[in-house]
């Protein structure tokens, strides 16, 4: 039975405390790993390796840093068949979900942010005639980045990716449930050549491990995906001590159907939102409302293709559920929504931000509103030197 290890300081050490948690399969509900039940001990460790390897991950140039992160894409790729039976099995999913969206998806995440911060432009503003100000976004120290359980290395490395990139340090916590692919990557971390330090992962419980992150004092930055109880209770923590953070929290999607739309192209569609990842997705469309004068016509469809859905083992490559149309623009302005999708469900593009609304999160990721929450805006002011006849030389 395959026993996971901690990654801090670039070693692959056991919990502090020697203790274990069993790892099931979901298909088969037996145990089939273990994963460390770290605890406060564990996360202290991880924050001191971050710390010691700041100093000068923060000044790499970004050329390295970019070269780093496209070598881990690099290995994600060359794994993928292997880290999709590890996700496959870990998490339930159909392996062929796991092959064609998560794996492929964790290796994009490290390839766009490697190279986002070769394209990263500064702002700079005259005053004037007398000075010019430009502003400077530095990193912000050690990052707490905290995944969940549905979509395991997808989500993590999107964390990992815009924070090591822009710079900082990280201890991250992925989901005890689902905890195989992240072991994974810190094997390939080092493979990598990775410095020491600059990822620590810290496997575990929310309330020993995740909580130790998220009131570290020397932890700044916290990135947090999971369920919206958890959300208030990190923010209740971090809001005292002046913490950034990022809730991206759970949500209750509303697929919308008017009357006009096609259904040889809505059903289908919809079927995906709703059943993808059996249901499992932040994103999914967890409610449907159609337009009265096709909702019958629509629900034999609908039903009928949802009863068609294959179900059985995950790793059998069969296998696919393992355990708006009109002026559309004026009703996605006024819907209260982090996304809204048009005539589309899960079309994902790395440069725009990421986020829910009200209960479902507080801030941004993705895009340039991930490497704006990893850095910290400097502004620096030089005032031009005074000519003889009493102006400012521009």
């Amino acid at each position: 039975m395959t026993r996971i290890l901690n990654y801090i300081g670039g070693e692959l050490v056991p919990p502090a405390g020697g203790a274990y948690l069993p790892n099931l399969e979901p298909a088969t509900g037996a145990p089939y790993s273990e994963v460390p039940d770290s605890d406060s001990r564990d996360v202290e460790r991880a924050v001191a390796a971050a710390q010691t390897a700041y100093p000068a991950w923060s000044r790499t140039a970004a050329s390295e840093r970019s070269r780093l992160l496209l070598r881990l894409a690099e290995l994600i790729e060359h794994d993928l068949e292997a880290l999709a039976r590890l996700e496959s099995v870990d998490t339930g999913k159909p392996i062929r979900l796991a092959r064609s969206l998560d794996i492929p998806r964790a290796a994009s995440n490290f390839r766009f942010f490697a190279t986002a911060i070769l394209h990263f432009a500064s702002e700079s503003h005259a005053t004037d005639h007398r000075a010019i100000n430009y502003t400077l976004r530095r990193p912000r120290g050690i990052a707490g980045l905290i995944s969940p359980w549905n979509l395991p290395l997808y989500l993590l490395s999107w964390k990992i990716a815009p924070a090591l990139a822009t710079g900082n340090t990280a201890v991250a916590k992925p989901s005890e449930i689902t905890p195989m692919t992240a072991y994974r990557l810190s094997e390939l971390c080092r493979e990598a050549g990775l410095p020491p330090g600059v990822l620590n992962i810290v496997h575990g419980t929310g309330p020993k491990v995740g909580a130790s992150i998220t009131g570290h004092p020397k932890v700044g930055t916290i990135s947090f995906t999971g369920g919206t109880k958890t959300g208030a209770e990190i923010a209740s923590v971090c809001a005292p001590a002046f913490k950034k953070v990022a809730l991206e929290l759970g949500g209750k999607n509303p697929n919308i159907i008017f009357a006009d739309a096609p259904l040889d192209e809505v059903v289908p569609v919809s079927i995906r939102s709703s059943f993808d990842n059996q249901g499992q997705i932040c994103l999914s469309g967890s409610r449907i409302f159609v337009e009265r004068t096709i909702q019958e016509k629509f629900m034999e469809r609908f039903v009928a293709h949802a009863q068609s859905l294959v179900v059985g083992d995950p790793l059998d490559e069969a296998t696919e559920q393992g355990a708006l149309v009109s002026r559309a623009h004026r009703l996605a302005e006024r819907i209260q929504s982090g996304t809204v999708w048009i005539n589309c469900w899960m079309l994902r593009d790395l440069r725009v931000p990421f986020g829910g609304t009200k209960s479902s999160g507080v801030g941004k990721e993705g895009g340039l509103e991930a490497l704006h929450f990893f850095t910290e805006p400097r502004n620096v002011c030089i005032q031009f030197p005074a000519d003889p006849d009493g102006g400012a030389v521009p």
